[in-house]
């Protein structure tokens, strides 16, 4: 007998429900490819929806413009409590919000059959239009070195912008010619949206926005809490960054004075006693911007982007954040391999150029302590670095130089103004609008347009200082300093990106153009014994690299004496000091990492320099692979094998496990490893060290069992298509 038709008749279900279930969508972070943005009308004309099968926002039309849904797609999670306004603006001195609608009863959840009932604010701006298109590049991004191969800019979506114009008088006179549109940017395969506004000013006289927040978004609560706040200080499940961001290595702390969570005044109902539920998220600047927008003119704000993850997994959420990093900044795929050269000296350039050009590295720089001063005018200066440019690209290689900007001094009248009982975050700091400020970023645009050299590390960057002088010639006074330092600095590096300039930057300014910051380390532990340098190496990629890419984070090679330490620190003589120099080599590289070789030279005997080379060999014949995402297996802690498993599902090497053997026996075990992310299902063909082929079937976890033996203070690693 067949039991199936009753079986499923008892679930509720039929075999033709059965037969014709929809098949199960693809994981976005294993194939993206079918999650295509669009924006489409209701059936009724009432609303606008702006979808990519990932993440959903709707946005009524009448009677007025407003967001009344936020849908997570994967999880089928209804993420918004309560409608809010698509924006609010200060001009000269009055609040506007950018449409919104009232009278919703309760702010913990929004019931459909409320929306109809819902009335515009009559002081608001009005929606009076909108309009569909696709995204455009927001700098140009000038392609002239090796970066990951699905790297597309801009990336694919929908744009969607809607207009507001301002609320007529009351006598019938007409509205004045204040405009503000909010805009808002979906892309295909991600489940994040980007936002700003623009202000445009038709009046015959000047305007000032004096603040803005171009999001206030009402969602639910990550947690209740009736008493005090604990564990309901944490904020909703979202990412956001903004390309206002700064004094930060990573997103979170750089984009702290761009977004904050807000309790929500309107959410009366929440368990909390005191209503401090952090649950509004409100965009836009803490200081400022206070940006006059002369008659015919035009402001636009800050971008942001704003991703709800979709569970808690550790893993999975940073796989989404870096997969939003290579599609609104593919540029930080770029990932040379650099020598960091300690002399400025004719012979010095010269051989170092040599020697990367020997090895297979891409890139020389004139370090910090190289003694090049690229802010001396002399014609002397440009004369040398046109002509180690000139050689260095007869070589094949490029050359840049290091410039301290923020962390110094300059004097009194250029140095930033702190407000009484502030201090400039490195203690000391130029105003970057200052007369000192205007002349200094000149000559850096001068040098870089005409010596030839395309790489830039730019230490101290911006951090966020403000300053309360009013004798600056590029601000008026304190509110207005922070924005236009920001936007002296983000132009240039936007002007660098365009250029083809790479830029090395201990800061988060990666959506202005930068591709490099710190991965995460400490500089004086690269004075630490180099037997625990290694350890410390692999250590800070694990941790650096949750949210950041293997391209995003520089690490270090101490060549030479640093930070103190001496011999027992030192590399130097490298040839006395081989095998570790190839751990250093390996412990970067495959992880995809790259360093900062620091020193007068990569090689000093010809053993030394075939042992580079072929690191640097195995590295580029793999490179697509090293430098995908990386899944964390287990930590580096001197005590046992420690290894990481690049993935990409959209290469034909869709996995690469790579184990390190920290002790000082040969060490063998078997190792599970989660295949997951690769996208494999069914079976793996793994190959150890490019050797013969095995298959390996995955259970149903998409794990598998890889035997592993690791030499003694040595590197494995198996290939998986």
């Amino acid at each position: 007998m067949n039991r199936l038709p009753l079986i499923l008749a008892l679930l509720g279900w039929s075999v033709s429900t059965m037969l014709h279930a929809a098949p199960a969508r693809p994981d976005w972070l294993v194939d993206p490819a079918p999650y295509k943005a669009q924006v489409r009308a209701s059936p009724d004309g009432q609303e606008l929806v702006l979808e990519n099968g990932l993440v959903r926002r709707v946005f009524r039309l009448r009677p007025d413009g407003a967001t009344v849904a936020l849908d997570d797609l994967r999880t089928g999670a209804s993420l918004l409590r309560g409608v809010k306004p698509e924006a609010t603006v200060v001009i000269d001195g009055r609040r506007f919000d950018m449409g919104g609608l009232k009278g919703q009863p309760n702010y913990a959840f929004l019931q459909p059959s409320w929306i109809a009932s819902l009335k515009p604010d009559p002081a608001a701006f009005h929606l009076v239009g909108h309009a569909v298109g696709k995204p455009v590049e927001r700098l140009a991004w000038k392609r002239v070195r090796h970066h990951a191969p699905d790297a597309v800019w801009p990336p694919p979506g929908v744009a969607l912008r809607l207009d507001f114009a301002m609320p007529a008088p009351a006598d019938g006179s007409a509205a004045p010619a204040v405009t503000v549109s909010v805009h808002y940017e979906l892309y295909d395969g991600l489940p994040s949206y980007s936002k700003w506004i623009t202000v445009s000013n038709a009046t015959d006289r000047t305007v000032r926005v004096d603040r803005f927040s171009s999001e206030l978004l009402a969602v639910v609560e990550r947690t209740s809490e009736v008493d005090e706040l604990s564990e309901g200080r944490l904020p909703p499940d979202f990412h956001v960054e903004t390309d206002m961001s700064f004094g930060g290595m990573i997103a979170s702390g750089a984009n702290r004075r761009s977004y904050r969570w807000l309790p929500d005044p309107e959410f009366a109902t929440q368990v909390n006693y005191e209503k401090k539920t952090p649950c509004l998220l409100e965009i836009g600047p803490d200081l400022g911007p206070a940006q006059d927008i002369a008659p015919g003119g035009t402001f636009e704000s800050f971008r942001a982007w704003v991703m709800p993850f979709d569970g808690t997994d550790r893993e999975r959420n940073g796989l989404a954040i870096r997969r939003l990093s290579r599609v609104i900044a593919p540029w930080a795929t770029e990932n040379p391999l650099m020598m960091h050269l300690v002399s400025s000296k004719g012979a010095a350039v010269t051989n170092a150029i040599d020697q990367c050009a020997a090895v297979g590295f891409e890139m020389l720089i004139l370090s910090f302590g190289s003694g090049f001063d690229m802010e001396n005018e002399k014609p002397e200066t440009m004369a040398r670095a046109k002509a180690w440019a000139t050689y260095a690209r007869s070589k094949g290689i490029e050359i840049g130089s290091y410039s301290l900007l923020a962390s110094r001094h300059v004097d009194a009248a250029d140095d930033v103004v702190m407000p009484p009982g502030e201090k400039p975050v490195f203690g000391a700091s130029p105003c970057l609008q200052s007369a000192w400020g205007t002349n200094y970023f000149r000559r850096i645009h001068e040098f870089h347009r005409d010596s030839g050299f395309t790489l830039l590390e730019h230490d101290g960057s911006y951090p966020g200082d403000f300053c309360a002088s009013d004798k600056h010639p590029g601000h008026h006074g304190l509110e207005d300093s922070r924005w236009t330092q920001w936007q002296e600095i983000s132009a240039f590096y936007k002007w660098c990106r365009g250029q083809g300039i790479y830029l090395n930057v201990p800061d988060h300014y990666f959506l202005s153009g930068s591709s490099k910051t710190g991965m995460g380390y400490r500089e004086v532990n690269w004075s630490l014994p180099r037997e625990q340098q290694v350890i410390h190496t692999r250590q800070n990629i694990y941790d650096g690299t949750w949210q950041k890419l293997p391209s995003m984070g520089w690490m270090f090679v101490p060549l030479t004496e640093y930070q103190g330490g001496g011999a027992a620190a030192t590399i130097e003589p490298l040839d006395a000091h081989l095998d570790h120099y190839a751990r250093m080599i390996e412990s970067n590289l495959a992880l995809g990492v790259q360093a900062c070789y620091r020193g007068p030279r990569l090689y000093d005997t010809d053993r030394t320099r075939a042992m580079v080379k072929s690191k640097v060999d195995w590295f580029k014949a793999h490179r697509d692979i090293l430098e995908s995402d990386l899944i964390h297996g287990r930590r580096a802690d001197a005590r046992d094998l420690d290894w990481m498993l690049h993935v990409n599902p959209r290469l034909k090497e869709k996995g690469m496990l790579v184990v390190f053997n920290p002790l000082d026996v040969p060490v063998a075990k078997t190792l599970r490893v989660d295949l997951y992310y690769t996208g494999l299902t069914d079976t793996a063909r793994v190959r150890e060290q490019g050797g013969a082929v095995k298959r390996l079937k995955l259970a149903r976890d998409h794990s598998v069992e890889i035997p592993v033996r690791v030499p003694a203070q040595g590197m494995a690693w198996w290939t998986i298509e």
